[in-house]
């Protein structure tokens, strides 16, 4: 599974950023094996739209999902009509929010 997290940081220690448009950085993360690739967000300092046009983007990257403190609704619809899922109003550093997502989706799983 290959996992966007928006990050204030470039590893994964740093946190997860508040803003989806506006972070710094992208860590496209392979949740197997944890191995990462940092993205700079060319788009945060857009004078408008940058969450539509940093969604515009990560569809383009092939991610399964991403997780993100906060995303408005137009960047949130783009995303999910591509199939990818998000995770949202998380918090804490990216490892600890991504192996908590993966947490919940192992359990989701199983209840089905």
């Amino acid at each position: 599974m290959k996992v966007g997290i928006v990050t204030e940081g470039d590893d994964l220690t740093s946190f997860v950023a508040e803003d989806f448009g506006r972070a710094p950085y992208f860590l496209i993360v392979d949740a197997e094996t944890m191995d990462y690739e940092v993205v700079e967000n060319e788009y945060k300092d857009a004078a408008e739209g940058a969450g539509m046009l940093v969604a515009d983007a990560i569809i383009g990257l092939g991610l399964d999902a991403v997780i993100v403190g906060g995303i408005g609704p137009h960047g949130y619809d783009r995303l999910t009509q591509a199939g990818i899922t998000v995770s949202f109003d998380e918090d804490g550093p990216a490892e600890r929010a991504l192996s908590d997502f993966l947490r919940r989706r192992e359990r989701m799983r199983k209840r089905q």
